[in-house]
Formats: structure tokens, C-alpha cells, sequence
């Protein structure tokens, strides 16, 4: 069983940066693949980045290729999501989610089977 909880949401002006956090309950973390999704008021939730156990794979949607950057530090249970030159489209709540047993894409919310409650970012134009 993995808890996630996602932190560093909030209100920034468009061109801001802001770094989402994701903690992880558990010995586990670190053997999951890992990855951040988002949901805008009356859409879909969408796949935003993944990250693979080690690192050594990232994936970006076209949306946000460039501007936000996906990392974790094992040794702390701890995933990010460092988000520069913000843009109002990019208002959503965040979810961190982790692989688990799941077996879908990681690009697709079948991907994962633990997932944050979410934070609200806002960005103000």
C-alpha cells in the first residue's frame, strides 16, 4: 500500500514558476514508476509527465514539453514537478500517482493504481 500527498500548489501569475512535490508512504516508492496528471474544471483528467523507478526515463505531454520538468529522489520518497513559464491553460488540480500493480501506459490513468488527493494550481493571467 503507497499513500501520496502532493504539495506546492497555489496562485501564480502567468510566466511563474511553482514545484509541485509528491511524498510517498512506504518502502515501495522506489521501485514504482511514477507519474503527474492534471484536471481543468469540466475536462478530463490528462497525463502531464512519468518518470520511470530510476529515473533514467522521463515523458512529457506536447502541452507542457519544455516548460515543466519531472524528477524524484528516492531517498526521500519524495517526486516533483518543476513547472516554468506557466500559462493560464496550465490551471488545473494536480495528481501524483504511482504505478503499483497496474498495467496500463504510463501516459494513461490505467497506468497507475495509487493516487494524491491533488493540489490546485491557478495561474492568473
Amino acid at each position: 500500500q503507497v499513500q501520496l500527498v502532493e504539495s506546492g500548489g497555489g496562485l501564480v501569475q502567468a510566466g511563474g514558476e511553482l514545484r509541485l512535490s509528491c511524498t510517498a508512504s512506504g518502502r515501495t516508492f522506489s521501485r514504482y514508476a511514477m507519474g503527474w496528471f492534471r484536471q481543468a474544471p469540466g475536462k478530463e483528467r490528462e497525463f502531464v509527465a512519468t518518470i520511470s523507478a530510476s529515473s533514467s526515463i522521463t515523458a512529457y505531454a506536447d502541452s507542457v514539453k519544455g516548460r515543466f520538468t519531472i524528477s524524484r529522489d528516492n531517498a526521500k520518497n519524495t517526486m516533483y514537478l518543476q513547472m516554468n513559464s506557466l500559462k493560464p491553460e496550465d490551471t488545473a488540480v494536480y495528481y501524483c500517482a504511482a504505478r503499483g500493480s497496474a498495467r496500463g501506459g504510463l501516459t494513461t490513468q490505467q497506468g497507475y493504481e495509487y493516487w494524491g488527493p491533488g493540489t490546485q494550481v491557478t495561474v492568473s493571467s
